[in-house]
């Protein structure tokens, strides 16, 4: 009986380091994705010679971005003022009767905004990047005092959420195959069709942050973003294969954002 307990533990034994090898096996082929950007994207400035013009105008030229009639509220983007272009910068948030500017704010790349009435908050997009090949978005969390004017309570920058992605999203590579995962779930398996790209980059084939935007359409922001692919024989990244995920995200009273499931909401 000892010698039958003896060999059944030991049994037991190598089929549990069997499984912790495997395991360990599994998550080393699993490799973090690199990120874009090197650092916390700078606040934007408006120009000097726009904001003094600004400070002196008689009249805006604006066009709407946002409409909300049943709770007042207007988002307009800021072209010229007077006879001066705004150079992309300026936005005009108006509640009721009362208006604030944000003249930093960028108006590029058509801003979307959106009005949730039961949590106070209009949600603002506006470029942080932008380039060939390149859409990278700033969150701005903006609410209303008592007297209607418009406060950014937060902004959420691009940095910090390519750093929590980086933190969780992990790819593995088998010959033309590549496997997104978001820890150890997988979210996509997608085959490259570049075959004339000299193959993937040895040091680094996968990066995020390239292609990091929003969606707010629902009143709640989603982050959309799209992994791109580094080949060997060049030094730009390619999307052509890749899918675009969607992460819910909410940012609590102390301003500080959390990410939850990633989803695929397109693939090529």
């Amino acid at each position: 009986m000892k010698r039958k307990t003896y060999i059944s533990f030991a049994i037991a034994i190598l089929t549990f380091a069997m499984m912790v090898a495997g395991c360990r096996t599994a998550r080393a082929d699993k490799k973090q994705f690199a990120g874009t950007l090197e650092e916390p994207v700078m606040s934007d400035n408006m120009p000097d010679h726009v904001q003094q013009a600004m400070t002196k105008a008689m009249k805006y030229h604006c066009h709407d971005l946002f409409n909300d009639t049943e709770n007042e509220i207007n988002v307009a983007s800021i072209d010229e003022v007077d006879e001066t272009s705004t150079e992309g910068y300026g936005i005009n948030v108006t509640k009721g009767a009362i208006s604030t500017t944000f003249p930093n704010i960028r108006n590029t790349r058509a801003p979307q905004a959106s009005y949730n009435a039961k949590t106070g908050d209009l949600w603002l997009t506006s470029s942080a990047m932008e380039g060939t090949g390149i859409r990278v978005e700033w969150l701005h969390q903006i609410r209303f005092g008592d007297n209607d004017l418009a406060y950014v309570k937060t902004e959420v920058n691009p940095y910090g959420v390519q750093q929590e992605l980086q933190q969780r999203l992990r790819y593995s590579i088998k010959g033309e195959t590549i496997s997104l995962y978001d820890g150890d779930k997988l979210l996509a398996t997608v085959t490259n069709s570049l075959k004339e790209m000299g193959g993937f980059d040895e040091q680094q084939p996968l990066w995020i942050a390239e292609q990091l935007y929003y969606d707010v359409s629902s009143g709640a922001p989603k982050v959309i973003f799209i992994p791109g692919v580094k080949y060997a024989s060049a030094p730009v990244l390619f999307y052509d294969d890749m899918p675009e995920l969607s992460v819910p995200l909410t940012i609590d009273e102390n301003g500080l954002f959390t990410l939850h499931e990633i989803t695929v909401i397109a693939q090529q």
